[in-house]
């Protein structure tokens, strides 16, 4: 368990030169410290192994159809289930954290997940694929909660939104870096190699987290006790702006990850016809959003949170408009603009939530990527019924509709918060 621990400096009296007792003062880490390169690399690392992870099966769903004879929607379930059990471990592992710490929670997280993904790869039926990916979700539930919330209580509220705008760059690098090695290996090898690999290298970001991450110096224990979890959660949907905070998340992750599922279908196919690992190789577009994500930091000091957040909602829009277009090169444009909206969307959004959580910010934190992954795991599959029956044009309109609804969310964001 970690132990919170202050910094104090002594006052003087002036009026009769004595010293005073010591008057305990919490000490934040701020950008120029020497810990805060610590923290930021160590959370960079934790949510590229968390994204690429979770999200490496996108590129191959088209694969998966094949080898076990299931369809697009039954397929994407390799994701939804994934996300749909770490949506659910949220709403535990949050609580867990606030009640014995964080970093420990993190690391067997983060080891566990890297542990059922290389178990995945060598899984010979549909059924086993489902459970591995199942616990891969329920694994980092663990670590994407905790995250937010270590950055919340470590981090100087001045670099709070700048620092989890680095954490969410880690997010978007490894998006890419899972689906374009598992695009590419697969299309040369087979996707178990390339599952193999992204387990072993998850593995060894696990030790290097381990070993670099200091422990937490402001994580205050609180009760697991149902009666203080329900006032907490009480608290949490009694705010103005949290439950439409959590809101947010579910329509924010919803939209991109709908878009990724079926993309690939639809570039696989005529006129396109374009190979798996090319395919892969458009996760590159992520990296836009490791721009997107840590600039958007820095926009929210100078325009506010509410500002920033509707401009980039209103990105992610445009961007799945473009889409709608057959030219491949609009197409990529759109796929980029709605990437980099999306990041920017989240990173705001995320930090919002702790800073108007006023306890229980493991909770809070649960709460929203619940919401988030809950996004992730239905919509991702609803989009799937829309590929079917309208193909790429009812996706995109569904996108559509999903970001509409995030627009309006921030525009009473903006008013009442």
């Amino acid at each position: 368990m970690e132990h919170s621990t202050t910094n104090s400096l002594p006052t003087e009296n002036t009026a009769n030169g004595k010293q005073d007792n010591p008057t305990p003062k919490k000490h934040y880490i701020q950008r120029d410290d020497s810990l805060y390169l610590r923290v930021t690399l160590s959370f960079f690392t934790v949510g590229l192994a968390t994204f690429a992870l979770l999200y490496f099966v996108q590129p191959i769903l088209p694969m998966l159809s094949e080898d076990f004879n299931v369809s697009p929607a039954t397929a994407s379930l390799a994701l939804s289930l994934s996300t749909g059990l770490m949506a659910l471990g949220l709403l535990i592992t949050g609580p867990i954290s606030d009640a014995i710490g964080r970093k420990n929670v993190m690391v067997v997280a983060l080891t566990s997940a890297a542990l059922f993904t290389l178990l995945s790869a060598f899984m010979q039926s549909w059924q086993g694929i489902l459970i591995a990916r199942a616990m891969v979700g329920l694994s980092l539930s663990g670590v994407a909660a905790v995250a937010m919330t270590y950055l919340s209580e470590e981090i100087h509220p001045s670099y709070v939104a700048l620092s989890m705008g680095l954490y969410i760059s880690g997010n978007s690098i490894g998006g890419m870096s899972g689906r374009l090695v598992t695009g590419v290996i697969a299309d040369f090898y087979s996707w178990r190699v390339a599952v193999i690999l992204l387990g072993s290298l998850a593995l060894i970001a696990a030790i290097g987290f381990w070993r670099l991450l200091p422990p937490s110096q402001h994580f205050r224990a609180s009760s697991l006790k149902p009666k203080n979890l329900w006032i907490n959660l009480r608290l949490h949907f009694r705010d103005k702006g949290l439950p439409w905070l959590f809101i947010e998340g579910f329509v924010l992750m919803g939209g991109f990850v709908t878009m990724y599922n079926y993309i690939g279908y639809r570039l696989l196919e005529a006129p396109y016809h374009f190979s798996q690992a090319t395919v892969g190789l458009l996760s590159i577009i992520y990296l836009t959003g490791t721009y997107s994500a840590s600039k958007s930091g820095s926009l929210t000091h100078k325009f506010g949170l509410a500002k920033v957040l509707l401009s980039a909602l209103a990105l992610m829009l445009i961007g799945i408009l473009l889409t709608l277009f057959s030219e491949f090169w609009i197409i990529l444009l759109g796929m980029t603009i709605l990437t980099t909206g999306f990041f920017a969307a989240h990173s705001v959004a995320s930090s919002w939530v702790g800073h108007r959580a006023k306890r229980a910010r493991g909770q809070a934190s649960s709460l929203y990527l619940f919401s988030y992954y809950a996004g992730s795991s239905i919509a991702g599959t609803v989009g799937g019924v829309f590929w079917l029956k309208f193909g790429w044009s009812g996706v995109a309109l569904f996108i559509a509709a999903l970001l509409l609804i995030g627009m309006l969310i921030g525009y009473k964001l903006k008013v009442s918060c």
